[in-house]
């Protein structure tokens, strides 16, 4: 998943499973870092803005039927 294109193709329980599985990411990339075992450094920025791109299209879609 690289842009908002093809995140907006999917459905809403989709992507909330799919924040779920990223966020989970994010915690054990977390440790990794902190262990000093994490060896892909820029992971972590991909699933902050992954994160934040599922976040927003969600927040826009739960908004748009009340505009």
């Amino acid at each position: 998943m690289n842009n908002a294109a093809e995140v907006r193709t999917k459905s809403d329980d989709e992507l909330k499973q799919q924040l779920q599985d990223l966020r989970k990411e994010s915690f054990n990339l977390r440790f990794q870092t902190a262990s000093g075992q994490l060896e892909n450094t820029a992971r972590t920025g991909q699933v902050k803005k992954n994160i934040a791109r599922i976040k927003t299209i969600l927040s826009e879609r739960t908004r748009a039927p009340q505009a």
